[in-house]
């Protein structure tokens, strides 16, 4: 009989974290007759494929598995390109990781392994194109007639049928056409660096100049003889990317360059062009505290402000908005000072009611799909339509997501009724199909209780050996993300798999999201500016609330694990407030603040130059010597995200303090983990330290 406590380690290392064997990454054709989607064979196989579920029948169809066409992945030659691509996704299968289709979906365009396949969606197929070389990024033009792709750093444009052209090349390895940056990719959900016009006869593409941004290189400590990575890297106050736009006709490849006061508006946010009217690019100041909407003039490159927005801390990036309506107008998300709301506004008119905080614009066509919460630990899908206005589409407590296509819509829930998320297609309002999942059944039950604590009413989950209340004190540990964007306390199961498992192991394990976390208004988003400290006061808050409602809390043993902005809200746990923590688990922290990127970083500290203060303040390691409990540090030696260097220079200023505390570096390891054994082990080691430090032998 399997040891659910032993197996789960196991099992999150085999899955992937459960993500093996899910379907995802849905497009739902125009007339809602199919959905493409990715997903793996079995939720132990690695390598996801490409299947159509056609709607009427209701049935799914294998379209391309790159296995059938003799091609297999070996992670050394992946490109440089492709596997920043999958860090900054959080990517964790091989095969078939991203695609495209045309307008219809009727085709869709993938590269695997460096070679591209196109695959026929509707009459089945699929056939390799050539092209020069290893193939990123590419797309699908919306006739399907032609894809545009980048192969090492240059712009190509192929005719399905025909030859392959040159659109953009730079002969400077570090200018490259075509691709997103590191800072549009990791902090502003801009994923892709090239767009086509809704015809197909142009294409816009970002042209990136990194020379200005300083090097860091990344070692392989286990292979000494071997050169380390070479990686452009903006940190904090330093010189970022030159970021800009260019549009291409693909016929004769002529170049029209798009002009703005790139001085004052350095960041390219978003491009968006539909049929619904002219190009338009949304750019942001260094300080994030402006944005401008910009409209292309496609024969001269001039641009046309639509619209300024600003903000005294910043004004925040909404994901896939702007976008555009069938009928032209634009949809956008506005952070309303004066109703504390995250809405919806179409051609700068608010659509949705203040108190509704407006997460993402999921779709536009004549209405507009988009995720919004009433209350912060649910996530539902909404729906704007010019004649009924804003409407709730899911009921179930939960986090939902979604895409639409026709009268056809794709709902993602996680729930607390299933132990992971499901995805359903809906045709109009009836529920139609349920889209299979082959993922592993966690062996872990999550069973968590949701409390209110506390004067700033902190969203909380309380996780308990087997989900009964004890007869005995527990220890605690507090099991926090707790930083911007990071919402944990959200009524659905597979949030609290993990937290489970350390409460089985004796534990009570407490989650609680403080200001800072998405969810809860503009405000208190902005609650953290030039102070992350105030998330720790959250967490003391939380924990103090908690223990008067719940008697067997025994505060006399409180261990904090996290990992990333977690790693350093454990960290400035146990510095600043050991009468309260006694133990941290601190994965992969920012441990100096000039280390981190510089959209992040500065967004919320300011710039390094002028708060060199709040910098100082914020940076963990300058308090080492605080340090009086039990601590591991955790890092993965490959992180290009958070490196490695934060966590060497916090155990370093430990060391030099005399400070005790323990240290795991986990070679070819990054920011997060693919790998089956470290995955598995990762949560073995935690719990050890923390049974050791905290649980009486």
């Amino acid at each position: 009989m399997i040891d659910p406590l032993e197996e789960y380690p196991r099992q999150v290392g085999r899955t992937r974290g459960f993500t093996l064997g899910a379907p995802r990454s849905f497009t739902v054709s125009p007339d809602g007759e199919r959905v493409a989607f990715l997903r793996t064979r079995t939720g132990d196989d690695p390598v996801s494929c490409l299947w159509v579920l056609d709607v009427g029948p209701g049935l799914e169809r294998l379209v391309f598995d790159p296995r059938d066409h003799a091609v297999t992945e070996d992670e050394s030659t992946v490109s440089d390109a492709e596997r920043s691509r999958r860090e900054r996704a959080r990517e964790r299968s091989e095969g078939v990781t991203a695609y495209a289709t045309d307008r219809n979906a009727t085709r869709a365009v993938c590269a695997v392994h460096g070679r591209m396949f196109l695959v026929e969606l509707v009459q089945e197929g699929a056939r390799e194109l050539s092209a020069p070389g290893p193939v990123d990024d590419p797309r699908l033009d919306p006739t399907a007639a032609r894809v545009a792709y980048v192969v090492d750093g240059a712009l190509h444009v192929r005719e399905v049928e025909g030859g392959n052209r040159v659109l953009a090349a730079d002969d400077e390895p570090d200018v490259r056409w075509g691709l997103a940056e590191f800072l549009a990719a990791e902090e502003m959900d801009r994923s892709r660096g090239h767009w086509w016009a809704p015809d197909g006869t142009k294409l816009a593409a970002a042209r990136v100049d990194e020379r200005p941004v300083q090097v860091r290189h990344i070692a392989d400590p286990t292979n000494p003889s071997a050169l380390p990575r070479a990686m452009r890297y903006p940190a904090a106050g330093t010189d970022d990317a030159i970021v800009t736009l260019h549009v291409f006709d693909v016929s004769d490849g002529a170049r029209v360059d798009v002009e703005w006061d790139r001085g004052a508006f350095p960041y390219l946010a978003r491009v968006h062009w539909s049929a619904g009217g002219p190009l338009v690019a949304l750019v942001v100041s260094r300080d994030q505290r402006r944005t401008d909407l910009l409209e292309v003039d496609l024969a001269t490159g001039a641009t046309t402000s639509r619209g300024q927005a600003s903000d005294p801390e910043w004004v925040e990036l909404a994901r896939e908005a702007p976008v555009r309506l069938s009928d032209g107008r634009i949809v956008e998300i506005w952070a309303d000072r004066e109703s504390d709301s995250y809405r919806l506004t179409v051609d700068g008119e608010a659509v949705t009611p203040s108190g509704l905080q407006v997460r993402a614009v999921l779709h536009a066509d004549d209405t507009v799909l988009f995720r919004a919460s009433e209350e912060p630990t649910e996530i539902h899908l909404w729906r704007w339509s010019p004649e009924g206005g804003a409407s709730r589409v899911t009921e179930t407590p939960g986090a939902h997501t979604g895409v639409s296509g026709g009268d056809v819509t794709v709902v993602v829930s996680s729930t607390l009724d299933d132990p992971l998320s499901t995805a359903s297609v809906l045709r109009g309002l009836d529920r139609a199909i349920v889209v299979t999942s082959v993922a592993e059944d966690p062996v872990i039950e999550p069973k968590p209780t949701f409390l209110t604590l506390g004067a700033r009413q902190l969203r909380a989950a309380l996780l308990l050996p087997g989900g009964r209340e004890p007869e005995s004190p527990l220890p605690v540990l507090v099991d926090p993300y707790g930083g911007p964007h990071g919402a944990r306390v959200l009524k659905a199961s597979s949030a609290y798999l993990g937290s489970q498992w350390f409460a089985d192991h004796g534990f009570a394990v407490l989650v609680v999201d403080g200001r800072g976390v998405d969810g809860r208004g503009p405000a208190w988003d902005r609650a953290v500016k030039f102070d992350f400290g105030v998330t720790l006061e959250d967490q003391v808050d939380a924990l103090h609330a908690a223990a008067e409602m719940l008697p067997f809390l025994d505060l006399s043993r409180v261990g904090i694990r996290g990992w990333s902005f977690g790693g350093l809200l454990a960290a400035m746990a146990i510095l600043r407030r050991p009468e309260v923590f006694h133990a941290a688990v601190i994965g992969a922290p920012v441990a100096d603040q000039r280390l981190y990127d510089t959209y992040y970083t500065e967004r919320y500290l300011g710039h390094p130059d002028e708060h060199p203060d709040v910098y100082d303040r914020n940076s963990v390691y300058l308090e080492a010597a605080a340090l009086t409990r039990p601590a591991l540090l955790i890092h993965g030696l490959v992180d290009d995200n958070v490196y490695v260097a934060n966590t060497l220079k916090l155990s370093a200023a430990l060391f030099e303090a005399g400070r005790h505390h323990e240290l795991i570096l986990i070679p070819n390891a990054t920011h997060f983990t693919r790998s089956t054994a470290v995955g598995e082990h990762l949560l073995s080691v935690q719990l050890e330290f923390l049974q050791r430090s905290l649980v009486p032998a």
